[in-house]
């Protein structure tokens, strides 16, 4: 029998709010960087640190933050991330330095990685697969998609009114609010399986490897592909990862499952995933930089900006679940990439030197649909046949792969953007090369099997069998 949270609606609004603010904080500092830039004292060089700080310890640490949740228990890490995040958060908003605010944001990386993993895996167990897991999922996901552009409308409005400082102390009584609430809303931890420990060889070379990875491409935009820093991090880290690949093979309790590759959902999930983040994620980064740098638009018209875009986005999230009830994961993927890219090559002509919010329009209308309708199907796609003790590490693997397309896209897209003719030109060019490689993503859709409600395996609360996973309904899409 599937056992749920005592509230189930309201422990998924806490999921979801959950999913809200990690989210925010990818896009929240966008708006407020210039101004923070300005009172801190970055250097031109070191600001992109504000971001890619984050970036680097959320995509990082997320294997060990998946893997901790599935064997010490979710809702312990859910709260301890929370703490952590809300720690660091509060030293973000009091940071006077440089190296003090990276810190604070690299600390927030950490504590995004313990809660996402957490959290999805909350989702995926509480609810079994089919039509209530699928609506789950797109609660979850409107939330966490959403958080993807509203960030940047909070931000402004926050900045406008309160300073840079504020994008960073709002996060506080959030997540202390959240942290409380996991008590009453989530369900209990069992006690630690002692039976099953770290892999701790796997621990270090994999955080490690996954680090200096996104570390290293990081780097690329401010120091080339060819700079010794980028080159030699890079040769670590695949170095690193190539050791935690033969430590998992051999190891009785792995930090991530090697049979979970070859899975015939996740594994090509995974690479959709990282076309997502490679490209349309990025993408708000670019119309970022359109509305401020080539419009003028001031913090708080740029975050007003995105208004358009989170509602676009919030009814992506709701066609999603009926989508994928009615043709499937696999088709809803296709779809949601065909819009993703085409709402981006729309973008990409809009985005010219004497343009308006009303050149763009077209463009956020067709993209955000196409963002919220593939930010919950790619990850049903990937929780899709995974049995519950392992919905953490899968939670875990799928946004590593986010991350790591994160950092790759954006560096290439922004040495596209620096080889082009003006800021317009040079942000048209990035919109437009991802536009086009946004479609890869439906080479790895093609792989998946086609099917309406999922497959079985993914278990209820504490590694029972959901009922709805008993059968494996299958369609052709």
């Amino acid at each position: 029998m599937m056992r749920f949270a005592p509230k189930p609606g309201l422990s998924l609004a806490l999921l979801a709010f959950s999913s809200l603010i990690t989210s925010l904080d990818f896009t929240i500092v966008y708006v407020a960087l210039p101004e923070l830039v300005r009172d801190v004292g970055f250097s031109e060089g070191s600001a992109q640190w504000v971001i890619s700080a984050y970036a680097v310890f959320f995509g990082g640490f997320l294997l060990l933050g998946g893997r901790s949740g599935d064997l010490l228990g979710r809702r312990r890490m859910f709260v301890l991330g929370m703490v952590a995040f809300g720690g660091a958060s509060l030293l973000g908003g009091l940071a006077t330095s440089p190296g003090a605010l990276v810190a604070a944001r690299a600390i927030q990386g950490v504590g995004a990685a313990i809660v996402f993993p957490a959290t999805l895996a909350q989702v995926n167990t509480m609810f079994g697969e089919g039509r209530r897991r699928l609506r789950a999922l797109g609660v979850w996901a409107m939330a966490g998609a959403g958080g993807l552009s509203a960030g940047a409308l909070l931000g402004g409005l926050l900045t406008h009114a309160f300073g840079w400082e504020a994008v960073f102390l709002v996060n506080v009584p959030l997540v202390v609010a959240a942290a409380a609430a996991a008590f009453w809303l989530l369900p209990a931890d069992g006690p630690v399986d002692r039976g099953h420990g770290y892999d701790l060889p796997g621990v270090v070379t994999g955080t490690a490897g996954a680090t200096l990875l996104v570390y290293s491409i990081a780097e690329v935009p401010d120091a080339g592909w060819t700079s010794p820093r980028v080159v030699v991090g890079a040769a670590l880290a695949l170095g690193l990862l190539a050791a935690f690949l033969a430590v998992e093979a051999r190891s009785r309790s792995p930090l991530m499952p090697l049979r979970l590759l070859r899975d015939r959902d996740l594994a090509p999930a995974l690479a959709i995933i990282f076309v997502f983040g490679a490209t349309m994620q990025n993408v708000v980064y670019f119309l970022t930089l359109y509305f401020q740098d080539v419009l003028g638009y001031t913090a708080l018209r740029a975050g007003l900006a995105f208004l358009g875009l989170s509602v676009v986005i919030a009814l992506g999230n709701f066609v999603a679940g009926r989508l994928m009830l009615r043709i499937g994961i696999r088709g809803t993927l296709l779809a949601a990439l065909l819009l993703g890219a085409g709402g981006s090559a729309l973008l990409a002509a809009g985005m010219v030197a004497d343009g308006s919010y009303l050149t763009v329009l077209a463009g956020i209308v067709v993209y955000g649909m196409g963002m919220g309708t593939i930010y919950p199907t790619q990850f049903a796609a990937a929780a899709t046949g995974v049995d519950a003790r392992e919905q953490g590490i899968a939670g875990g693997m799928a946004n590593t792969a986010m991350q790591i397309g994160v950092g790759v896209g954006l560096a290439v897209l922004v040495g596209v953007a620096a080889s082009g003719t003006g800021s317009a030109g040079g942000l048209r060019a990035a919109v437009t090369v991802s536009a086009g490689l946004t479609l890869l993503g439906g080479i790895a859709a093609l792989a998946l099997p086609g099917r309406s409600g999922g497959a079985p395996g993914a278990g209820a609360a504490g590694g029972e069998p959901a009922e709805a996973g008993r059968s494996r309904s299958v369609a052709r899409s």
